[in-house]
């Protein structure tokens, strides 16, 4: 346990960012959920309109350090691969 001051308000810093990067963790994850939901049932669509809104989701993240640069632009570019191969397979 914390004995000193500093260290008591250290614990709560830690608490609240822990929160806070849970919370937008579980909103990328809803987003993502989203996409691979419209990607599943072939509606092109729906797909790429969920695409838009998760794109400045995974950015945000990864602006604010909870998730890393490249594995937010590997997913990225994983999903747009699999949107764009929706087209091919029904033209």
């Amino acid at each position: 346990m914390a004995n000193t001051d500093s260290a008591r308000k250290r614990i709560r810093q830690t608490e609240k960012r822990t929160a806070r990067n849970r919370a937008r963790k579980s909103r990328v994850r809803t987003f993502l959920r989203k996409v691979e939901l419209a990607i599943a049932a072939g509606d092109k669509g729906a797909a790429q309109e969920a695409f838009k809104a998760a794109q400045p989701e995974l950015q945000k993240a990864a602006d604010k350090g909870v998730m890393h640069d490249n594995t937010v632009a590997r997913k990225l570019s994983r999903l747009s691969s699999r949107i764009k191969s929706l087209t091919s397979a029904q033209a």
